[in-house]
């Protein structure tokens, strides 16, 4: 996995309020460049309504320099002033709805290769909640349904952002019954970690490869590189899958995993002072 330098901060969707605070105690400055992109959301009243209510919670949180980045059917994303914009961000943040539109409207673009090349060589954060944690990886799941999705045919990947490799982020979960589609994903392609977000949970990906954990609930690994056997690829057409040891890790606040070694394990205990995230 390619070493980079920015962060990958992942919701699973639901109340983003911890979202919101993280993100803020990841930065130092309270002037720091933050670009909100609402693009996942289809219509676009709702669009301009939860851009500028993100816009607003940063706000509240006492960040200064906030900014809505409208991109859609009718605002191009190659604009000079947003690609002006996107190369003095310190945090990009997408909101949720469909990634399949994040992806329409911004793989591609110039803006798209700005946010790709700071990521991996400055110190810069990109963040989402729901459909804007599903797209960072290199592919993503946009289809499957329940134990539906068990079935050769029902879940459907694309390709994604890329901003981590070898990688599937699903959200919402526990609480829209994804396992089926997540463990479908990642043993028709094996050289994939599965990563499933709980609502008001997620993740922090630090160098590329440290999965850290933060919020009350759990983030579910799968991991395929240790099957012994699999009728995935061989499996006609609305016929179940079959899979021999998938092996499956339960992560919650206060531990990681290391995608590279395949390795789950304890952080070392932090508490926070005046917002700012401390090694205790």
């Amino acid at each position: 996995m390619e070493q980079v330098k920015g962060k990958l901060i992942a919701l699973g969707g639901g109340d983003d309020e911890g979202l919101i605070r993280l993100i803020r105690s990841e930065i130092c400055d309270i002037n720091s460049n933050i670009e909100v992109i609402a693009t996942a959301t289809p219509k676009p009243s709702d669009a301009v309504d939860s851009g500028h209510a993100y816009k607003e919670a940063f706000e509240e949180l006492g960040c200064s320099s906030v900014n809505f980045m409208r991109i859609d059917e009718e605002h191009e994303a190659d604009l000079p002033a947003n690609l002006e914009r996107i190369e003095k961000a310190d945090v990009i943040f997408f909101t949720g709805g469909d990634q399949l539109r994040l992806a329409k409207f911004l793989r591609g673009t110039k803006l798209f290769e700005i946010m790709s090349r700071r990521y991996r060589e400055e110190d810069i954060i990109i963040s989402g909640t729901s459909a804007g944690a599903a797209v960072m990886s290199d592919r993503m799941i946009y289809d499957g349904y329940g134990h539906y999705s068990l079935i050769k045919g029902e879940m459907k990947t694309t390709i994604g952002f890329g901003f981590i490799n070898n990688v599937y982020i699903d959200t919402h979960f526990a609480e829209r019954g994804r396992f089926g589609r997540l463990a479908h994903a990642v043993a028709h392609d094996p050289t994939h970690i599965g990563i499933g977000l709980s609502e008001e949970t997620g993740i922090i990906i630090k160098e590329g490869d440290q999965v850290e954990v933060f919020g009350p609930g759990v983030v579910t690994i799968i991991d395929a590189s240790k099957v012994r056997f699999s009728r995935v690829r061989k499996a006609e057409e609305n016929e179940p899958i079959a899979v021999e040891n998938l092996v499956m890790h339960l992560l919650t606040e206060g531990y990681r995993y290391c995608l590279r070694d395949h390795l789950f394990q304890p952080v070392e205990h932090q508490t926070t002072l005046n917002g700012n995230r401390l090694t205790a």
